[in-house]
């Protein structure tokens, strides 16, 4: 099933709809919930929600419109409710991963803490995923222009957390 095909029959109730969807964008929602709330069973939890919201809510969904950025949407809103759950302010960094595609060092994963739920996301989404501003826009339901200030502001940002990382550990190093 294409995507076009997808899309206009999701909001049907077709169930086999619904199987492909988790197929198709299962993984891809799971790595980028995972990246926003950096915890890997939260993560797990934020795609259930955010798939059962959608068949919930596949009335809603207009047909023919793009799946994949309202699931993303919705993942991202699975995301942010977690965190307001749990009032969790600090990024607790979970245990280190095996080396992979997916790995991030430690002063990558501290600094990346130290930007908001919003900015990981932005951030994953540009690296890591290759989307588009306006795909971001979609999934945000802001404008391409707002989410390209709020990238460059959160780079900035990442930029200066690892420049103060880096430092850091420098001075440990130098000190006796």
């Amino acid at each position: 099933m294409d995507e076009a095909e997808l899309s206009r029959r999701f909001p049907t109730g077709d169930e086999e709809c619904l199987e492909e969807a988790v197929a198709r964008y299962g993984q891809a929602l799971l790595r980028y919930c995972h990246h926003i709330l950096c915890d890997y069973h939260e993560a797990q939890d934020a795609v259930q929600t955010a798939l059962l919201r959608a068949w919930d809510r596949r009335s809603r969904f207009r047909a023919g419109t793009n799946l994949e950025a309202w699931l993303y949407k919705l993942a991202y809103h699975a995301c942010i409710d977690l965190l307001r759950q749990r009032k969790r302010q600090l990024f607790t960094p979970p245990p280190p991963p095996a080396r992979g595609p997916d790995y991030i060092g430690p002063e990558l994963r501290e600094a990346l803490g130290r930007l908001t739920a919003q900015e990981r996301g932005l951030v994953f989404g540009r690296v890591m995923e290759g989307r588009h501003y306006d795909e971001l826009a979609r999934i945000y339901g802001q404008s391409a222009a707002t989410l390209r200030k709020r990238y460059e502001r959160a780079r900035g940002k990442l930029a200066r957390a690892l420049t103060e990382l880096s430092d850091t550990e420098t001075e440990k190093e130098v000190s006796p």
